[in-house]
């Protein structure tokens, strides 16, 4: 038979044994519980260093995403980090070399960091480089004045102008630009000339109205007047059938 002390010892030990399993289911519950919870460190994170930790993840999958760096480069300058920015938009603009959006943005560090002389170097670097395309002068122009520099996005559309002078785009963008200046005499100018090329403008057509200019937008025309054509012969065929 068990003696006392030894059923003590043994219910001792059983006891230990199943407190410790306990402590495990509770470790391992927690544990689980710890995955499926945001980390402390993560919760604090301000929108712009989640964003940037987003965009790292990208490039860390991808290297070669000119967009990845171009948005990373943007967030770099927001928080006046210029090195930082310009190898990005560099990167950017080595896998890319057609991103008007980096071209633009790199002209705008510069000029923030007080590198004017550089800056009008690059914009006339970028803009040589589609001196010979309309598309991709208006691309840059656009780019230009997002970034608020309105004089270089003149220039460009200038440049895109000049090489397709009957483009209703090109005369509407102009006329929107002179809107965004408060200049009415010159934006009417352009957005009239945008509109007679091409009526069908019912925006552009408002924008004129506002400037108090009376236009009148055409209607639709049947295209498929054989399908009429059909209708009025099958309806004279059923007027003169005779009783």
């Amino acid at each position: 038979m068990i003696g006392k002390w030894e059923f003590v010892s043994r219910a001792f030990l059983v006891c230990t044994l199943l407190l410790s399993g306990c402590n495990s289911i509770k470790d391992s519950l927690a544990k689980i519980g710890a995955d499926k919870t945001p980390r402390v460190d993560e919760l604090e994170k301000t929108p712009a260093e989640q964003q940037k930790a987003r965009l790292l993840k990208q490039i860390d999958r991808k290297f070669e995403n000119p967009d990845a760096h171009f948005e990373l480069g943007r967030l770099y300058q927001a928080d006046g980090l210029w090195s930082q920015a310009e190898n990005c938009y560099n990167t950017a603009l080595r896998f890319d070399p057609a991103h008007r959006k980096a071209q633009a943005a790199m002209v705008k560090l510069l000029i923030d960091s007080n590198n004017t002389d550089r800056a009008r170097l690059y914009a006339d670097i970028y803009m040589n480089q589609v001196a010979s395309s309309a598309a991709e002068s208006l691309r840059l122009g656009l780019a230009f004045q997002k970034e608020q520099l309105d004089d270089y996005a003149l220039s460009c559309y200038r440049q895109a102008l000049h090489l397709a002078p009957n483009s209703a785009k090109v005369n509407r963008q102009i006329g929107y630009y002179y809107l965004s200046r408060n200049d009415k005499v010159r934006a009417q100018e352009y957005l009239t000339r945008s509109f007679q090329i091409d009526p069908r403008q019912p925006e552009v057509a408002g924008e004129l109205g506002r400037l108090g200019v009376a236009v009148r937008i055409p209607r639709k025309t049947e295209k498929d007047t054989g399908r009429l054509d059909r209708i009025v012969e099958q309806a004279d065929k059923e007027t003169n059938v005779k009783p």
